[in-house]
């Protein structure tokens, strides 16, 4: 078993000489009025770095990152190679370019991933099962499936592979579960249509999507990646560029076209800004709102810029805005620290984690410059202006391919950066990271030991329909303030790219908290009432008291 180390946070890296004054600035604006918050070094070196990552509900974590720039620093299992003639620096590979994370062991396993997942797509089914789609060459039609391995021999647990799965090549695409299970895909480069995993009689075909199209700029792209959000209406927002649409799948139709966000700079790849839908609430009234926030990004044409060695700064602005609104409009609130790069995590007490990124530069190959190590948490229920809380910084620079997830016990996986196009450890600005780290909100600093509830019942990994009321009992054994309780149901995201597919955050109906026992309560609680509002699979529940979340149980919604 590895063995976890904290480590202690400083600011002084020393990287290249003549980033010093750039990086003593950027450690300043990073440790200005910080909150809270601990990191961990879990693990020095994965073998891989941390392009894409979903957690299971298995509580483990499948990484990978792509498959044709030479070994990784893991081996396979004894006597496997790939034979790749699309690998563009060797031929015969028997490195492991996927890995699955043990949370509970801190420990990596090598996977075997056959064809290139680089930059692809996907998101957990209904079934628990990690669906990924599309990637580059000779993996660019293919749709991967890992299940997780809740009985039997673990080593055999691997990637199953189909190949020509997909119609249309998909490189950059954004995925979803849909209310009836199925995963819509959308987008990629020169993809301006959308296809459905699995696919049918009716829908084995790609269909158009001219949204994509229009919002492609000429040598830039910055729509890639969408981001893409199921509406309590069963229609998707779709967000490219710098504007939005709310889209009928089901007859290729737009509902609604939302106003530009105000300023007009791009938010997607490789501008690369980072979205989330906010915790949708008051799940049984009429009219249920729904919000989304996106955050960062870069000035229009800071790509073509860094390419040519010129580096402009982030944005610092935030955009919010009420889809669910007939006549929805953008508010816009400004960050304490500009990001592009960073990821978007939902918090099981309702906030938002900004994490990861760079402050100048655009995503792209050795593009990006000052990275901002500190986290920064959203707390979308505060008045606007005292919303965000800086967080203290981490060591490690996460730039371009970083990714982040949320873990069951609360804390945050934090993985990747990969600015170079091979794996390089030295004569590199931002050289390539291979380790994972937690990051640990205060909600789980040891003086809230007393605070925070456990969860006695359901177990984890029941099964539960659609409206099922349900009695939580749990346990704290400090005062409890039972006006303080509320209940939420995190659905897990696939995230890489600054973009976290179909993550989703519900807070469900509560009633009246009783005293059972001593120190143990009851709260009874309904589970959404269709697909609309929670797609089925597993989510993490979590017992919330005073913003200090229990540890999460995996609950099945159909």
């Amino acid at each position: 078993m590895a063995i976890r180390k904290t480590v202690t946070i400083f600011c002084f890296i020393v990287w290249q000489l003549p980033l010093l004054l750039l990086l003593s600035l950027s450690c300043h604006l990073n440790l200005a009025s910080a909150i809270g918050g601990k990191w961990e070094l879990l693990v020095s070196s994965i073998g891989i770095s941390a392009m894409h990552m979903q957690l299971l509900n298995d509580d483990k974590v499948v990484v990978f990152d792509r498959t044709d720039f030479g070994e990784s620093n893991i081996s396979l299992p004894t006597g496997k190679c790939r034979n790749n003639n699309n690998d563009l620096a060797l031929k015969v590979d028997c490195t492991a370019h996927s890995v699955e994370y043990d949370v509970s062991t801190n420990s990596v396993r090598p996977l075997m991933v056959q064809t290139n997942v680089w930059c692809s797509s996907g998101s957990a089914m209904s079934d628990g099962s990690l669906v990924q789609t599309g990637g580059f060459n000779d993996g660019i039609n293919v749709v991967r499936v890992f299940k997780p391995c809740i009985t039997g021999k673990r080593s055999t647990c691997d990637w199953h592979e189909m190949g020509n799965a997909l119609i249309q090549s998909r490189w950059y695409a954004t995925n979803h579960i849909l209310p009836d299970g199925r995963q819509i895909i959308i987008g990629g480069r020169q993809a301006f249509n959308y296809e459905f995993h699995p696919k049918t009689d009716s829908t084995n075909n790609v269909f158009s999507l001219p949204f994509l199209e229009q919002t492609n700029d000429p040598g830039e792209e910055n729509n890639l990646y969408p981001f893409v959000f199921l509406n309590l209406d069963g229609n998707l927002f779709i967000f490219a560029n710098d504007r939005a649409i709310l889209f009928d799948y089901t007859t290729s139709t737009v509902v609604k076209t939302y106003p530009q966000i105000p300023g007009g700079d791009p938010r997607n790849y490789p501008s690369t800004g980072s979205a989330v839908l906010l915790p949708l609430k008051n799940l049984q009234a009429q009219t249920t709102q729904a919000e989304v926030l996106v955050c960062g990004g870069t000035p229009r044409g800071s790509y073509l810029k860094a390419v040519g060695g010129e580096f402009l700064g982030a944005l610092n602005t935030c955009g919010r805005i009420t889809i669910t609104d007939p006549n929805p409009q953008w508010t816009m609130e400004t960050m304490p620290l500009p990001r592009t790069m960073g990821d978007m995590v939902i918090l099981p007490n309702g906030n938002i984690l900004i994490i990861n990124g760079a402050a100048v530069g655009a995503a792209g190959w050795e593009i990006g410059r000052s990275p901002v190590l500190s986290p920064v948490i959203y707390q979308p229920d505060n008045l606007p202006g005292s919303r965000f809380e800086v967080q203290n910084p981490s060591a490690i620079p996460r730039m371009y391919h970083s990714t982040a997830v949320l873990l069951r016990d609360g804390r945050v996986l934090v993985g990747g950066s990969n600015p170079n196009e091979f794996y390089n450890f030295t004569g590199v600005l931002f050289s390539t990271e291979l380790s994972l780290e937690a990051f640990s909100p205060t909600y789980l600093d040891a003086e809230s030991a007393n605070l925070r509830p456990q969860i006695i019942s359901p177990v984890s990994r029941h099964k539960f329909k659609y409206g099922h009321r349900v009695k939580i009992r749990f346990s704290i054994s400090g005062l409890l303030n039972k006006s303080s309780i509320k209940v939420t149901m995190v659905a897990p995201g696939f995230n890489t790219h600054s973009n976290t597919m179909n993550q989703r955050m519900l807070v469900l109906l509560s009633g009246v908290v009783k005293q059972v026992g001593k120190s143990i309560y009851q709260v009874s609680c309904v589970f959404p009432s269709s697909g609309k509002l929670a797609p089925p699979g597993y989510y993490l529940l979590f017992v919330v008291h005073h913003d200090i979340p229990s540890e999460g149980i995996w609950v099945r919604i159909y």
